[in-house]
């Protein structure tokens, strides 16, 4: 089980990374979100303000989880919910308090909203030196775009992703939201940079994240293959676009693998083992990858027919044996039952005010030391003692119809 955070804190044994630093987020959706749920995860205390007629509006997004957000859950385990009106005299009182108590500011308001509040990054580090402050956005502070809206599936769309990704009869978006992801861990990453440079000199930092940004970075091997080679990568499909043989491959009993040939050793050791064809292996019109590539066509009909002898099981084994990378085609399902996933037990139970919900571990695995793995808050759950900590009362700041468990 994780670790609650009055455990991480009272047990010196296992204090983890981040436990004594404070996180004050006006967060919604994933990106800003998911950041902050990552300090959470190792011990930050993050107080989440939202809205208190609504909420966070990822709340709505679904109610798959026992009438609970999937998307939500998976953003805000281990926080702390109080609800604000930011606009309000006393939501303004609270937040000014809170901030006084922060070590790290996050905001993703809609453009424009934090700075008319005075609660973008740079004016807050100014008021507050030692602060770590966050902007978190759709395109940048500046540029043509800096006021524009922006959700993920539009921002795969601007960078070209949806371009490079599909068949080649049609272009398709990622079934993720990786903008936001990809936003969320440069969050955490700029976070975690900016408390070890106060650590070395005493100074706060004022930084952005643009989910524009994020995902460039990730764009960064079309766009130079594009700049440099005249063109885009091809949309492959479930094929690799730059590697041959990479991809699905049909065997004898019906079922699809994968796998994936990196150098000319693997593609001698694929011929030798699997397809037991030395012969290939010296074939100068298969003998790089560039030329593979070529010729991929008559490549793969040739390998898929010598699959055909084969079961998907011993082609697996077979592939084992040489050292070749390999997968089978998983849907969610299979996924919740993978082996590896059982076996190495990366999953929690964490409560929720819908009962206990299975959720995953964060990624980094560190020996002898759990993350928090703490609730779901209820929206407000926690306004009236983060309120009577800062010796201010309700007033009207809070909704009081907000929901407790």
């Amino acid at each position: 089980m994780g670790v609650s955070r009055l455990d991480a804190t009272l047990l010196p044994a296992m204090r983890l990374p981040l436990s004594g630093i404070t996180v004050l987020s006006l967060e919604h959706a994933i990106a800003a979100p998911l950041g902050s749920r990552h300090l959470a995860d190792w011990g930050a205390r993050v107080i989440k303000v939202e809205r208190p007629d609504s909420g966070d509006f990822a709340r709505g997004y679904d109610a798959t989880m026992h009438g609970l957000s999937s998307q939500f859950a998976w953003a805000n385990r281990s926080k702390e919910s109080i609800a604000l009106d930011i606009k309000s005299v006393e939501g303004r009182q609270a937040i000014d308090a809170l901030l006084e108590r922060a070590d790290v500011f996050i905001q993703n308001l809609a453009p424009g909203a934090a700075a008319k509040l005075g609660l973008d990054a740079q004016t807050l580090v100014r008021r507050r030196p030692r602060l770590i402050a966050c902007d978190v956005s759709g395109y940048g502070a500046d540029g043509p775009y800096s006021d524009k809206k922006a959700y993920d599936l539009l921002v795969q769309c601007e960078t070209g992703f949806l371009a490079i990704n599909g068949t080649e009869a049609s272009p398709a978006k990622c079934g993720l939201a990786i903008a936001d992801i990809a936003a969320g861990m440069y969050v955490l990453q700029g976070t975690l940079m900016a408390l070890l440079h106060r650590e070395r000199t005493g100074c706060g930092t004022a930084f952005e994240v643009s989910l524009f940004d994020a995902l460039t970075e990730w764009m960064s091997y079309p766009a130079y293959c594009t700049r440099g080679g005249g063109a885009p990568p091809a949309r492959t499909g479930m094929r690799h676009a730059m590697i041959a043989p990479y991809g699905p491959f049909c065997a004898g009993d019906g079922k699809v693998i994968f796998f994936g040939i990196q150098n000319e050793r693997e593609w001698a050791r694929f011929c030798r083992i699997v397809l037991q064809d030395d012969a290939l292996a010296a074939d100068a019109a298969y003998a790089s990858n560039p030329a593979r590539l070529a010729r991929r066509e008559e490549l793969e009909t040739l390998i898929e027919s010598r699959f055909t002898a084969w079961t998907s099981e011993a082609l697996v084994e077979r592939l084992e044996v040489a050292g070749i990378a390999n997968a089978r085609l998983n849907g969610v399902e299979e996924f919740l039952q993978h082996p590896q996933l059982l076996s190495r037990r990366r999953s929690r139970p964490v409560a929720s005010e819908t009962g206990l919900q299975e959720t995953f571990l964060p990624a980094v695995t560190i020996p002898g030391m759990e993350p928090v793995m703490g609730p779901i808050p209820a929206l407000g759950e926690h306004t009236d003692e983060i309120l009577a900590e800062l010796g201010l009362s309700s007033g009207h700041s809070v909704d009081r119809r907000v929901p407790r468990l």
